[in-house]
């Protein structure tokens, strides 16, 4: 009789996050994963998100990590708290799935990094954009010169948080969160920026507070690339019916990106219709095979964290002190 592979045991650090019960739910219905304990910052919210699971609710996250039985865990506390939070974890040689950013500084990050690597840590941030149909076929055409010389990448990721008022409250705490809508919805266009384009080397950045939320509503990131292509990263709570966008421009044609539909000319090819790649796995289910023996995903690991939060930082010293910002 074949014996049944061992589940994958998770540990589930706070639900403060928007997604943080979207992904546990991923992580059940992978049919790989169960959830076994859970911490929170908040007792009451983490002991019926454990009682949800039929798992153990710990206060003391240092007790919970010290159960001996736990694999990996999904971070979605406050974004400040990462770095605390994940120290430990990494010191215990448990995997780590974590919302971005990783954490708000450079400084921090370099830390964690460097003890994951110590401790053989298995790690992912949660970069779902990447596996997009339309990023694919952006990166392909990219990969294979079709567009030429690369001058100028747009890309535009906002909602209506704040001007809707749907976002949670404790979504308006800098002290939580690291920042505004740059640090949060903007980590897609600024990690799409760098998948695309390569090194980053300086970052100008304008935000503002239409209506005056304490953190930044409207925010605007001007970031030049080596080679000399030119992305610029647009982000908002405060935008009614935004969709999502990408604009490639090079010298040879450009590919447009407006919600779901897709433009692409060529001067080569005359923008023929092509058969565009289906999205690919979650940054989730890519996590669970990885643990479950697969191969190591990619460019959702440390330099593609690191990336991310040195445009972060760069972005708010730019806007806070009025200066372009070299890296």
């Amino acid at each position: 009789m074949k014996e049944d592979k061992r589940m994958i045991n998770i540990a589930l650090l706070s639900k403060w996050h928007v997604h943080a019960q979207g992904y546990a739910e991923e992580a059940v219905k992978s049919g790989h994963c169960r959830i076994v304990a859970v911490w929170d910052e908040k007792k009451e919210r983490g002991e019926k998100w454990a009682q949800e699971h039929g798992a153990q609710f710990y206060e003391d996250v240092d007790e919970m990590l010290s159960r001996g039985d736990i694999d990996a865990v999904i971070c979605c506390s406050p974004t400040t708290m990462h770095h605390e939070l994940l120290l430990k974890v990494a010191k215990k040689g448990i995997h780590i799935f974590t919302e971005k950013a990783l954490a708000p500084t450079v400084k921090e990050c370099e830390e964690l990094i460097s003890v994951m690597k110590e401790n053989g840590v298995k790690f992912i941030i949660s970069m779902p954009q990447k596996s997009s149909a339309s990023v694919k076929y952006a990166k392909k055409l990219l990969n294979e010169g079709r567009l030429g010389k690369i001058s100028h990448l747009r890309l535009r990721n906002a909602h209506n948080g704040v001007s809707g008022n749907w976002l949670p409250d404790y979504w308006y705490d800098n002290s939580k969160t690291g920042g505004g809508a740059m640090m949060d919805l903007g980590c897609h266009p600024m990690y799409l920026s760098s998948y695309l384009l390569g090194k980053p080397l300086r970052v100008t950045s304008i935000m503002t507070q239409p209506l005056n939320s304490g953190m930044d509503e409207s925010s605007t990131s001007t970031i030049e690339f080596e080679g000399g292509a030119v992305c610029v990263c647009e982000t908002g709570f405060d935008a009614e019916g935004s969709p999502w966008m990408l604009e490639l421009y090079g010298t040879k044609g450009c590919f447009i990106v407006v919600g779901g539909h897709m433009r692409y000319c060529s001067v080569d090819e005359g923008g023929k219709p092509e058969i565009i790649p289906e999205d690919e796995k979650s940054p989730i289910e890519k996590f669970v095979q990885w643990i479950d023996g697969g191969e190591e995903p990619k460019d959702m690991g440390f330099d593609d964290a690191l990336t991310l939060t040195a445009l972060l930082e760069a972005s708010y010293i730019s806007n806070e002190k009025n200066v372009t910002v070299e890296l």
